[in-house]
């Protein structure tokens, strides 16, 4: 099996919670998920994302799945 490649999309949700004044440990409690879940996707190191999840953040943020997620061509 090849190594895993890299992937390439840019999460915003660092900007998206501080656009709108929210801690990502509230964020979390609107969602119902872990701190450290979010704090894997925020930080670019999500492997995944369950559709429910993003559907969830992006209800709460008030945002389209392309303002918390882009492809960053390297």
């Amino acid at each position: 099996m090849p190594p895993e490649e890299a992937h390439q999309i840019d999460c915003h949700l660092d900007r998206l919670l501080d656009e709108r004044g929210m801690t990502l440990a509230e964020l979390a409690a609107r969602v119902g998920v872990t701190v450290a879940n979010l704090s894997i996707l925020k930080n670019d190191r999500a492997k995944a994302i369950r559709f429910s999840t993003l559907s969830a953040i992006c209800r709460e943020l008030d945002c389209q799945p392309g303002d918390l997620l882009t492809f960053a061509a390297r």
